[in-house]
């Protein structure tokens, strides 16, 4: 038995974040129902690498955190809509939703509403700045939380800045994180019957991540600087060797020991971090030539058997066809589903447990495709339902 199962997520995010969190607790058992206008499909279902896929409205964008939900359409903008969504909270454990924040309380959907009809509610609020302050209203993507958080300023290299990050790393952080707060807030219930409302914002997650940084300005004012490649200690970064780029780790003061050693160089070895700051420059320099003498490859190899942390610089392709990868079951392979044409993979979680852990039951649902089905879970029988599609309800 995984840890959700019998438990129900009203899934009403569209986008990233806040479907990363659904599809986190679905993949551990929960039963996720993701709610969609009936005018308006997630953003996601459009978007992704397989323009065929996003006009049917499945784009890997929204392949990659589909599976394990059953998908309805609801225009909560109808007093009909409002009243489904109602009759679906009361069977609810969970709540999440990432609109601008004030839209939900507009529309008689708030937490203080909907716990009204089910007090052990947990009603999850997903945004980019938060539910207070003075920028609540505003909206934003992940790329323009790098900008506003800083964490573009310190990303590039001194040449180069700011530049974003490759991967859209703060809504999947939210979505983590988010999933985090259900668990935890699901946790607390067992042991309080009580709900709980949760203010998830983008921009405190970014300042998260960049937790030892943020610490450090704190304490002495000092902004942190792009680097690139470059790190603190010499014995630490990117070099260039004779067909690519490997990374060095050898972090702390034993692992610098050891590589100097098997390099066979025991006069750069330092005792101290400070002897190490002293003397980049020239640690630098003779790591660089040293390092073109082996391929990328070779060196990670030959390092790793010394117990040297090193890594040659792959892609993503090289990366997924690592056997080390293919063999931690963080992949799961759809061999279709409706509105598919063919196989496609989407990752799973980032963890394993020995029994009851995290996997994929059921492919992504096309736009729609489960609306009668929950319905006529809730007691609306086949004429309520085509009514309701007749007013524009669903």
């Amino acid at each position: 038995m995984r840890p959700f199962e019998g438990i129900r997520i009203i899934d009403i995010t569209h986008v990233l974040a806040g479907p990363f969190a659904a599809y986190q607790l679905g993949l551990m058992g929960a039963d996720v129902i993701k709610v969609e206008d009936p005018a308006f499909p997630d953003q996601s279902r459009d978007t992704g690498s397989d323009r065929a896929l996003n006009h049917a409205l499945m784009g890997t964008g929204f392949l990659t955190q589909g599976s394990n939900k059953r998908a309805i359409t609801l225009n909560l903008k109808s007093e009909d809509g409002r009243e489904v969504l109602k009759k679906l909270v009361a069977t609810a454990d969970v709540l999440v939703e990432n609109y601008r924040p004030g839209a939900f309380e507009a529309l008689g959907l708030g937490y203080d509403d909907l716990r009204k009809i089910n007090p052990k509610l947990i009603y999850g609020s997903f945004s980019a700045f938060g539910q207070g302050g003075p920028k609540r209203e505003r909206t934003a993507y992940d790329h323009v939380i790098q900008s506003t958080s800083g964490i573009m300023a310190m990303t590039g290299t001194p040449e180069a800045n700011p530049i974003k990050i490759g991967a859209p790393a703060i809504d999947y952080a939210t979505g983590t994180m988010g999933a985090y707060a259900l668990a935890a807030a699901l946790f607390q219930r067992e042991r309080t019957g009580q709900g709980q409302r949760i203010d998830m914002a983008m921009l405190d997650v970014a300042m998260i991540l960049m937790a030892s940084h943020v610490t450090g300005y704190m304490r002495n004012g000092s902004h942190p600087k792009p680097s690139g490649n470059r790190t603190g200690h010499a014995t630490s970064m990117a070099y260039q060797t004779a067909d690519g780029i490997v990374m060095l780790g050898a972090s702390n003061l034993r692992q610098q020991k050891r590589l100097w050693t098997v390099l066979e160089r025991p006069d750069m070895i330092k005792r101290t971090n400070d002897e190490r700051d002293a003397d980049h420059d020239r640690e630098e320099a003779v790591l660089r030539e040293i390092m073109l003498t082996r391929g990328a490859a070779e060196w990670e190899e030959w390092l790793q058997a010394r117990h040297v942390p090193a890594s040659r610089c792959r892609t993503m392709g090289e990366a997924l066809a690592d056997p080390q990868m293919q063999s931690r079951g963080v992949l799961h392979r759809h061999e279709g589903a409706p509105g598919v044409d063919g196989a496609f993979t989407v990752p799973v979680a980032a963890f394993k447990y020995a029994h009851g852990g995290p996997q994929v039951d059921r492919p992504p649902p096309r736009f729609g495709e489960h609306t009668e089905e929950v319905l006529g879970e809730l007691g609306y029988a086949a004429a309520d339902i085509a009514a309701l599609r007749a007013n524009g309800a669903i």
